[in-house]
């Protein structure tokens, strides 16, 4: 069975179970396999050679997740060719879809763990509870190493979009 991490995040004051491991800055990134769509699915070598930014919601269709997922696409944009933003949640990917159309959002990559739920396992960060995958920020190198990780403490809260985007910018 996959490593349980209790106490280590909430959800509206109430402790969550994250499954998987904790990564940390300077491990080499996990590999995962997600969709793009119903039958497309990606993996971490997709995208080989490019500084990613991994943005982790829950549901595409909450506030936070909406908020956080849009100031993504807008400072991707500015990030250059040699970065891709992703956003990473358990949405079917017609959820996605519809709401980046609905939203204009069309500078990130969305991807969806719903399948396999292999993302939230592999990057600690799937709770057992809700079978989502919890409020989350990895920047992972060209080589693939991790730079940058923010697990939230709670799940309705923001991350630290600054800092996000400063290891991104420290890269390039």
């Amino acid at each position: 069975m996959s490593q349980e991490r209790t106490g280590v995040a909430a959800f509206k004051g109430n402790p969550i179970t994250l499954i998987g491991p904790e990564v940390k800055v300077g491990d080499q990134a996990p590999d995962f396999t997600v969709n793009k769509s119903l039958v497309d699915s990606v993996s971490l070598k997709d995208f080989a050679g490019k500084v990613k930014l991994i943005s982790v919601v829950p549901s595409i269709d909450t506030g936070v997740c909406d908020a956080q997922t849009r100031r993504f696409n807008e400072e991707a944009a500015s990030l250059g060719d040699n970065v891709i933003v992703l956003t990473v949640s358990v949405d079917t990917p017609f959820a996605q879809s519809r709401w980046c159309g609905a939203a204009g959002v069309d500078k990130v990559v969305m991807l969806s763990d719903f399948k396999s739920h292999d993302f939230g396992q592999a990057y600690g960060v799937y709770i057992k509870e809700f079978g989502l995958d919890m409020r989350s920020i990895f920047v992972i190198d060209a080589n693939d190493k991790v730079q940058y990780v923010e697990y939230l403490s709670e799940m309705t809260e923001h991350p630290n979009y600054e800092q996000a985007i400063n290891a991104v910018k420290a890269l390039v």
